[in-house]
């Protein structure tokens, strides 16, 4: 296997009380953006919905010679439509579909002046395309037909959504108590929250669009951060079996330490991908990438800095609650740390 770190030696879980408290910081900043966009009088609301979860105006313009969707885009954004969705009919060839967001509230229905108010904007962007009209007139491009549109992830979705994601996170759970212990479960589940908490928390407060491709982003980190913090406790398995005597505390660094490589070569490769679509993706992949940069970044940093030091912490605790309440110190060396969290974790490793 590829190494790009060699006997390498950095106490992380010393560390894990700064790292904690970055990651909670983080945190209260996302949640005080959504708080407080959504206590504002006439503020934009904690996330900018899409027009996948607020429904809108549906406008069909037919062209004589069709520009790109970058294009029509680009002109759209000029007239404060940039989160229109672009998409080119089908089955005819000169024909495109120009979806816009609801102007009003996404719980009140759409009303003809909200569908009239869509379609004048449309109108003023398309001008830099030439003249409007009957194309069998002469016009360069036409609207065919406006319409309202009801979202496409409504209530009903978004319910589903979150009991299907709840439901992978139990059955997480339960996998990895069952392959490791509880603790290890509950740590991996902990962290795969952080993830998506922060990510969320970036959308906040950078106001990046929120439409149902961030939503298979944040189903996609799931199975990253995951599949990352497995890795780690496998080798905290591992190096148990082969030091029974050693505490957790200095096994759990060792593995960080041992399977750091792996983690940098894996998530650098997956993080390159990522910015060439943040960079070269266009508008409509744009609000995906970004959920996976964000995502990427900090799942892999949580591994280190957030399911590695709650697995030690609680696996400490039940062994302190186990020897009549004195809480074990966690620092390496200590009188008070014990080899009962090693030998607990060894006879989870042979199962």
């Amino acid at each position: 296997m590829i190494r790009i770190f060699e006997d390498i030696h950095v106490d992380w879980l010393g560390k894990r009380r700064v790292l904690l408290g970055l990651s909670v910081l983080i945190m209260l900043a996302g949640l005080a953006s959504a708080i407080g966009r959504e206590l504002t009088p006439g503020g934009t609301g904690a996330f900018n919905l899409g027009v996948d979860f607020r429904g809108g105006t549906l406008v069909t313009v037919n062209f004589k010679q069709r520009p790109n969707a970058d294009e029509i885009r680009a002109a759209l954004a000029k007239s404060g439509l940039g989160d229109a969705v672009i998409q080119p009919a089908l089955d005819k060839e000169n024909q495109v579909l120009i979806k816009l967001a609801r102007q009003g509230n996404a719980e009140e229905a759409q009303s003809q002046a909200e569908v009239d108010l869509g379609q004048v904007k449309v109108r003023e962007a398309l001008g830099a395309f030439g003249q409007g009209g009957k194309l069998a007139e002469g016009s360069d491009w036409e609207i065919a037909g406006t319409d309202a549109v009801g979202e496409v992830a409504g209530k009903q979705f978004r319910n589903q959504a979150v009991t299907v994601t709840l439901l992978a996170l139990v059955g997480i759970l339960l996998y990895i108590a069952f392959r490791f212990e509880w603790t290890y479960g509950a740590s991996a589940v902990i962290t795969v929250f952080h993830d998506v908490l922060v990510t969320l928390g970036f959308f906040s407060v950078f106001q990046w669009e929120m439409n149902l491709t961030v939503v298979a982003a944040l189903l996609t980190l799931v199975g990253f951060s995951v599949n990352d913090t497995i890795v780690t406790f496998d080798r905290v398995r591992e190096n148990l079996r082969l030091h029974r005597g050693a505490n957790l505390y200095d096994t759990t660094n060792e593995a960080i330490n041992q399977t750091l490589s792996r983690t940098v070569i894996t998530s650098g490769l997956v993080f390159l991908s990522v910015v060439a679509m943040v960079l070269f993706g266009g508008e409509v992949l744009r609000p995906f990438s970004l959920a996976l940069l964000v995502g990427i970044v900090f799942g892999t940093y949580s591994t280190i800095a957030i399911s590695n030091p709650i697995m030690v912490w609680w696996q400490q605790r039940i062994e302190a609650s186990r020897r009549g309440g004195a809480q074990a110190d966690p620092r390496p060396g200590s009188s008070r740390q014990r080899s009962a969290p090693a030998a607990r974790g060894a006879k989870a490793a042979a199962r």
